[in-house]
């Protein structure tokens, strides 16, 4: 299995428009961050999409996506779904309409959004994204590989992560209520939402992400959904040992 990690950046992403800090203007390309995305690809080549935000196209092109069998979704805030109209081009490539796996309230955002998609009078045509709305219930499925959803908040509203064997995506979380721990034992890897220095009211801080990742107890933990208040290498200097930003391009092999 190998992680593709296509955006750690916030809602925002890095540089952020009309900053001139110091992280905005960085030539480490480690500072660079798109809207937060993964792509997961499984050793018979099976290519699953964890989120599809505004930043897809570009992602899509950078890393050479040429085949996403299905999409997963955290949530359904603008950064995480709002690249759906860049399906259009994988309906081509699998010759039909592609599996969107989320949460209830997440298909209710989806609809909601691309309202015109699912809007009988819409003329049909090539500008429609073909999407195939699933509820998830506890697992995903896709080509015979499962996928686990951890239930996880974001301040008072319940998203998801997802775990895919001994990896855990935990994105865009604040808190991971006590049903969830023990979904998180015997990780290899774990990615954890740590959004900035300074407590926030939806996403881990560092130092709180670093708590959480203490108690999972992964060998590996990489951090994501950075703002730029964190600067890629000073901040991997003080951070414990096995623990580390993620950054746009890294590649994980399990």
């Amino acid at each position: 299995m190998k992680i593709t990690f296509l955006g750690t950046g916030t809602s925002h992403g890095v540089p952020m428009i009309a900053c001139d800090c110091a992280v905005c203007r960085s030539t480490d390309p480690h500072d660079s961050r798109l809207r937060p995305s993964i792509h997961v690809q499984m050793d018979d080549g099976t290519s699953i999409l964890v989120d599809a935000g505004p930043d897809l196209r570009q992602q899509a092109l950078r890393y050479d996506l040429r085949r996403v069998d299905a999409i997963l979704f955290t949530h359904g805030h603008a950064d995480h779904i709002l690249g759906l109209d860049e399906t259009r081009r994988y309906n081509a490539l699998l010759g039909g309409a592609m599996p969107c796996y989320a949460d209830a309230l997440t298909l209710e955002d989806i609809r909601r959004m691309f309202g015109y998609v699912f809007d009988a009078a819409t003329p049909p045509g090539g500008g429609l994204p073909q999407l195939d709305l699933i509820e998830i219930d506890n697992t995903v499925s896709v080509n015979g590989h499962q996928v686990l959803a951890v239930p996880l908040f974001h301040g008072a509203r319940p998203i998801l992560g997802f775990r895919f064997g001994s990896f855990a995506y935990l994105t865009d979380c604040n808190r991971i209520p006590d049903e969830s721990w023990p979904l998180l034992h015997n990780l290899d890897v774990v990615v954890i939402d740590a959004l900035r220095e300074r407590p926030h009211p939806t996403h881990f801080s560092l130092s709180e992400s670093v708590e959480a990742a203490r108690r999972i107890a992964a060998p590996r933990t990489y951090f994501t959904h950075m703002t730029h208040d964190l600067g890629h290498a000073a901040t991997n200097e003080r951070l414990p040992e096995g623990m580390a930003l993620a950054h746009d391009g890294l590649e994980l092999v399990l």
